[in-house]
C-alpha cells in the first residue's frame, strides 16, 4: 500500500499527499504550525476590527438616515407653509430648493470631489487600484451633501452615500489599528458593505454585495470580514433606527407553477427598460458635461429649481421615493395613476443624478421597479383572469429584476429585496425575473451602470491629470 500510495501522490496546490492506513491525508507543504497559527491569528484580529468598523458605521448609517427623515418633515412642512404664501410661496420654494443643492455641489467641488453621486463608483475604483482611498473629509462632506441634496428633494437614495462614508471609515480605522495593505482593502469593502447594510436594513445583502459586485471573488478573509461589519453595523443601526423590514407587506403566498411564463416575461419587460434607464443615466451626465464651462453649482441650481417647480405642484413625486414604493406594494393604484408617476420618475432620477451631489441609485430604482411590476401585474390579472394573480408579487418581484438589469448583480438584489419586504415566499420568481432581466441587457451589449460610470470617472480623473499637468 506504501508504494501505491508513493505513486499516487501528486502535488495539490502546495500541499502534500500521504496515505495513512489506505486513507489519504492532505498537509499544506509550505505552511509550518507557526505559519498556520500566524494566519489564523491575522484572520481573527481582522475579523475583530471588522466588528469594531461594522458598528461604526452602523452609528453613522443610522443617524445619516435620521437626518433624512427629519429633512423630509421640514421639507413637507415648508411647502405646507409655502402655499399658504399664494404666488411668493412658489418663489420660496424654487430658491430654497436651488440653494441647497447648488451648497451640496459646491462642497463636493472644494472639499472632496470624489464624494459626488452615488460613491459606489469610487469604491470600486479605490479596490481596482485606480484611485487612493481618499482623506477622511469626505465623509462629512458626503454626510451634509446627501442630507442637503436628497432633503431639498432630489430623487436619488440613501445608500450611495452610506456605502462610501463606510468604505471610508473602514479604510481609515484599517490604518489606525495597523492593518497591513491587503486588510485595509478588505476592510474598504467590509465597510462599504456596512454601509449599504444599515441603509436598507439589509444585512445578509451587505455582506452578499461585497462578494458578488465590489470584489467579485469568495475568500474566506473578505466574507469574515463582510459578515463582521453587517453584523456589527445592523446591531447599532437597529438600536437607533429600529428593526422593522424598511416596507410592510401582507404575507403573500408562493406563486402557482402557471405564472412562469408571466415571470419570464416581466424579466424581458424589465430588462429593456433597465437597459433604457442605465442610457438614461448616461445621456443626463453627458448633457451635463457639456456643461463644463459653466460651474458646477450653477448646473445644481438649475437642477434644484426643477425639483422645487415639482415639488410646489406635486410634492410626493420628490425625494427618495420610499413612500411611492410602499404604495406599489400594498397594490394602490391604477395603471393611468401610477404609469405618468413612473414616467416623471424614471426622468428624474438621472436628472438629479447628473447634479454631481451626493446621492444613491438603488432606492430610485427600486421605485421604478416596483411601480413596473405592479403596472404589470395588473395586466397579467386582465389577460389571464383565471390565474391566481396578486400583481403585489410581480411589484416586490420586478423591485429584484430591475435591479439586477442595472447593476448587474443579481443575488444581491434577490437577498436585499427579500429582506427590505420581509417576503420569502418569491424568490423562485426572482430567480426566473433576475435570469432574464439579465440576459437582455448582456445581449442589448448594455454594460453594468457602475462598470460605466466607473469608466467615465477614470476618464475625468485622466483628463484632469493631463489638465493639471499642462
Amino acid at each position: 500500500m506504501n508504494a501505491i500510495g508513493a505513486q499516487l501522490a501528486l502535488p495539490c496546490d502546495g500541499a502534500a499527499c500521504s496515505f495513512r492506513n489506505g486513507i489519504p491525508h492532505f498537509t499544506q507543504g509550505d505552511m509550518s504550525g507557526e505559519q498556520s497559527e500566524e494566519k489564523l491569528n491575522g484572520l481573527c484580529a481582522l475579523s475583530v476590527v471588522s466588528l469594531i468598523t461594522g458598528m461604526a458605521c452602523g452609528a453613522l448609517g443610522a443617524l445619516f438616515r435620521l437626518c433624512l427623515e427629519q429633512a423630509d418633515r421640514l421639507r413637507n412642512l415648508f411647502l405646507a407653509w409655502a402655499h399658504t404664501q399664494h404666488a411668493a410661496g412658489i418663489v420660496f420654494v424654487v430658491v430654497g430648493a436651488s440653494a441647497a443643492t447648488a451648497l451640496a455641489a459646491w462642497l463636493v467641488r472644494r472639499f472632496a470631489p470624489d464624494a459626488g453621486g452615488s460613491g459606489i463608483p469610487h469604491v470600486e475604483a479605490v479596490l481596482n487600484r485606480e484611485l487612493p482611498a481618499g482623506a477622511l473629509i469626505l465623509v462629512p462632506v458626503k454626510f451634509i451633501g446627501g442630507v442637503l441634496a436628497i432633503g431639498a428633494g432630489l430623487a436619488l437614495g440613501r445608500e450611495g452615500p452610506t456605502v462610501q462614508m463606510g468604505a471610508s471609515i473602514a479604510h481609515w480605522l484599517g490604518v489606525r489599528f495597523r492593518r497591513n495593505e491587503s486588510d485595509c482593502a478588505v476592510l474598504f469593502a467590509a465597510g462599504a458593505g456596512a454601509g449599504l447594510a444599515t441603509a436598507f436594513n439589509a444585512p445578509i445583502a451587505g455582506s452578499v454585495f461585497v462578494l458578488e459586485e465590489l470584489m467579485r471573488r469568495f475568500e474566506t478573509r473578505v466574507a469574515a470580514a463582510a459578515l463582521g461589519a453587517s453584523a456589527g453595523a445592523i446591531a447599532i443601526a437597529r438600536v437607533i433606527h429600529g428593526d422593522a423590514p424598511d416596507f410592510k407587506l401582507a404575507s403573500l403566498a408562493y406563486p402557482a407553477f402557471g405564472t412562469v411564463p408571466a415571470h419570464l416575461i416581466l424579466g424581458l419587460v424589465v430588462g429593456i427598460v433597465g437597459v433604457a434607464y442605465c442610457k438614461a443615466i448616461l445621456w443626463a451626465l453627458a448633457a451635463s458635461d457639456r456643461l463644463a464651462r459653466w460651474p458646477v453649482e450653477a448646473v445644481a441650481a438649475i437642477v434644484g429649481g426643477v425639483i422645487g417647480l415639482l415639488a410646489w405642484y406635486q410634492p410626493d413625486l420628490v425625494g427618495g421615493g420610499d413612500p411611492i414604493t410602499q404604495r406599489a406594494l400594498t397594490g394602490v393604484g391604477t395603471i393611468s395613476a401610477i404609469a405618468p408617476v413612473f414616467l416623471v420618475r424614471f426622468a428624474l432620477g438621472p436628472i438629479s443624478y447628473a447634479a454631481g451631489t451626493p446621492g444613491g441609485l438603488f432606492a430610485p430604482m427600486l421605485v421604478l421597479g416596483a411601480q413596473l411590476g405592479l403596472v404589470f401585474g395588473i395586466v397579467v390579472g386582465h389577460v389571464l383572469p383565471a390565474l391566481p394573480i396578486d400583481p403585489v408579487t410581480f411589484a416586490v418581484v420586478a423591485m429584484a429584476g430591475f435591479f439586477a438589469a442595472v447593476v448587474r448583480a443579481p443575488v444581491t438584489g434577490i437577498v436585499m429585496v427579500t429582506e427590505m419586504t420581509g417576503s420569502f415566499t418569491l424568490l423562485l420568481p426572482m430567480l426566473t425575473t433576475c435570469f432574464v432581466a439579465m440576459i437582455v441587457p448582456m445581449m442589448l451589449g448594455c454594460a453594468p451602470i457602475y462598470d460605466s460610470l466607473g469608466a467615465r470617472s477614470r476618464r475625468q480623473h485622466a483628463r484632469n491629470r493631463r489638465n493639471g499637468s499642462r
